[in-house]
């Protein structure tokens, strides 16, 4: 080999090493490969269980990550978000917390992705036998005419507070949920304050039971919820309608300690992740996969009915979505991270 092929030879093979090189890069979580486990926080509902298990899976099956959750109440676990103490917090329901959205103004946290195609929905819902009755289990209609919350001051005696029968009752959020004080402003603004009893559950799981319990009893209740959740995939509801969203209305009630909001119902919010912006600045491989990870309405609310049904766990659940679904994970990782992640999963 003369001189001339030897040198072309080097720069092939230099080039060849460059490029594998690269692709390594690409796929090499810099944050996980300094030993550092990612640490999520502990969402206190099912689709943002559900959303976390499918990241922390793919985290740890594609780039080597040891990840961990922790808990705390949602204003805990996204402060420590913004103190680089956790590092990531899914399902972000997108400029709904004032702190969040500060935090990101200062360069603390970073806002991404796109969790449920098309955006999340919320409201005010009653069981659908409070409508249309249910012949199966002998419930006739009891407010067949209910359609909007603009009715619901009439049928406060059927929607009656056990504590105070002169007065219905509205199953809220807990206190320190944004829906809570969302939905406080609302019944000020709905004129319902006086009719009805703002009813605080003392936790996630409690209002998840005071629901269920009224409709495996098949009695009244008119309650605020969110899809994509398992509560509304496993029992049929009715969403009330609410006045058209009004972006000057909604400055009064989100966020707000307006003495008088003017009426508007939720606008459709982006579910995001908001990550700590040193692991952002770290790991742009890690966090380009948290950004591209997106999941349909009814493929998340599949799994939500399944998680209701069976009792399945979220970490299963996501395992069987990333089987199932191996076109929507090559929408989101490399290749070789792909095959690596779906390797792990049992056939």
């Amino acid at each position: 080999m003369n001189h001339y092929k030897l040198l072309r030879y080097a720069a092939a093979t230099v080039g060849l090493m460059g490029i594998s090189f690269c692709a390594s890069a690409a796929t090499t979580s810099a944050w996980c490969n300094s030993g550092k486990p990612v640490k999520f926080a502990e969402i206190g509902w099912e689709s943002g269980k559900f959303f976390t298990e499918i990241a922390r899976y793919v985290l740890e099956k594609g780039y080597d990550c040891k990840t961990e959750t922790v808990n705390g109440s949602n204003a805990i676990t996204l402060g420590a978000v913004s103190s680089n103490e956790l590092q990531v917090f899914v399902e972000y329901w997108n400029g709904r917390t004032a702190a969040v959205e500060t935090a990101a103004k200062e360069g603390k946290v970073k806002i991404i992705g796109d969790l449920i195609q098309g955006g999340s929905v919320e409201g005010f819902y009653v069981p659908e036998y409070v409508v249309k009755g249910d012949a199966k289990r002998g419930i006739k209609p009891i407010a067949p005419d209910l359609k909007s919350v603009t009715q619901l001051a009439k049928y406060s005696a059927t929607f009656a507070d056990p504590e105070d029968p002169s007065k219905g009752s509205v199953l809220n959020c807990p206190i320190g949920w944004q829906c809570e004080s969302d939905n406080t402003q609302k019944l000020k603004a709905y004129k319902l304050d006086k009719d009805y009893t703002n009813t605080h559950p003392g936790t996630g799981a409690a209002m998840d039971a005071t629901i269920a319990s009224a409709y495996e009893r098949g009695k009244p209740i008119v309650y605020y919820y969110y899809q994509p959740s398992t509560l509304l995939a496993r029992y049929p509801s009715i969403r009330l309608d609410e006045p058209a969203f009004n972006a000057q209305c909604w400055k009064t009630i989100s966020n707000s300690k307006d003495a008088n909001p003017c009426p508007s119902s939720s606008p459709v919010t982006d579910l995001k992740i908001v990550v700590s912006t040193p692991f952002y600045t770290t790991d742009p491989v890690a966090n380009s996969f948290l950004n591209k990870m997106s999941l349909s309405m009814a493929s998340v609310n599949e799994a939500m009915e399944k998680m209701g049904s069976s009792k399945a766990d979220p970490r299963t659940l996501a395992i069987q979505y990333l089987k199932t679904n191996p076109k929507a994970l090559a929408d989101w990782v490399p290749a070789d991270v792909a095959s690596k992640v779906e390797a792990s999963i049992p056939k």
